[in-house]
């Protein structure tokens, strides 16, 4: 039975407008992360180091005046930030009890080579346990991010039949997933690429248990509203979207001709941050930032 706290985390994700902040790059995107963040390479030495800056770097956002669940209904973690504390709390803890963000855990352990124009999740032998250690953090959802790159149905299909699976690991856990099968912008077949990944997705959704519910992370589509039928379909909790490479004005300018799906910005959030601002340059250019993807979100 679920927790009155996860009760309170669904009915926000459920009801209340705004949009999943994504602070979850992990090892292979953090060095470009911290260098865009004004953090050079030669400011750490090894992963350890490395994971300490990109941590200050995001509690330096969670803790901003700015950053709260007003505008802000979730944020996605890796690992190792769930391993670290904020303010004597940790980090899963002090964005709920704090700031009122839904906690996600991203679980994925990156990607398999291309195969078919897809790109599978690597295998995940310890994923209960780390669902048991999201579950005693009170983190509400998970994410897990596959990436296809052309219309390739065979492709297409592996991908889809994978998160689901592991979708149905993670409910069975008592957590809400969040299904990302990113679709490349560059992919020079886009928007076919998109028509099958819909009517794979639909197929699977129809396959779920009747109390079973998912989210979805989707690239922003080639055309309007395509994923409307995502959007209402009963067995989807919420569908956000992923920046994907686009710059924030781009991403928000797409997400708003995008009605009912929300933002789940990572690049496109920490656009124009930097560690050597002041805090309030930096809590104003963060106010901004956040303020145009809850507006694109609000369409």
């Amino acid at each position: 039975m679920a927790s009155q706290v996860q009760l309170d985390m669904l009915a926000k994700i459920d009801a209340q407008t705004g949009f999943i902040a994504a602070l979850d790059q992990s090892g292979g995107s953090t060095p470009k992360a911290l260098a865009i963040y004004g953090v050079e390479a030669s400011e750490y030495e090894g992963d350890e180091e490395m994971f300490t800056k990109v941590h200050e770097m995001r509690t330096r956002i969670i803790t901003s005046s700015v950053f709260n669940g007003d505008r802000v209904l979730g944020a996605i973690l890796f690992e190792n930030t769930l391993d670290r504390d904020i303010e004597g709390q940790s980090t899963a803890s002090y964005l709920w009890n704090v700031k009122k963000v839904v906690p996600f855990l991203k679980v994925d352990k990156g990607l398999e080579a291309e195969v078919n124009g897809a790109q599978l999740l690597k295998a995940m032998p310890d994923l209960d346990a780390l669902l048991a250690k999201a579950n005693a953090q009170n983190v509400f959802g998970t994410k897990m991010r596959s990436v296809v790159k052309l219309a390739n149905e065979a492709g297409v299909e592996a991908v889809i039949a994978q998160q689901f699976e592991v979708a149905k690991q993670i409910l069975a856990a008592g957590l809400m997933p969040i299904i990302e099968p990113e679709v490349d912008i560059h992919s020079p077949e886009k928007s076919e690429a998109e028509a099958m990944l819909k009517a794979s997705i639909l197929t699977h959704l129809d396959k779920l248990d009747a109390d079973q519910k998912v989210m979805l992370k989707l690239t922003l589509p080639e055309e309007d509203n395509f994923y409307e039928e995502l959007v209402k379909h009963p067995k989807v909790l919420k569908v956000v979207a992923l920046s994907g490479g686009y710059s924030r004005e781009e991403a928000n300018s797409k997400l708003t001709n995008n009605i009912g799906m929300i933002a789940s910005f990572s690049r496109a959030l920490s656009e124009g941050l930097s560690a050597k601002q002041t805090d309030a340059d930096f809590d104003a250019t963060m106010d901004a930032s956040i303020e145009s993807i809850y507006q694109a979100s609000k369409s």
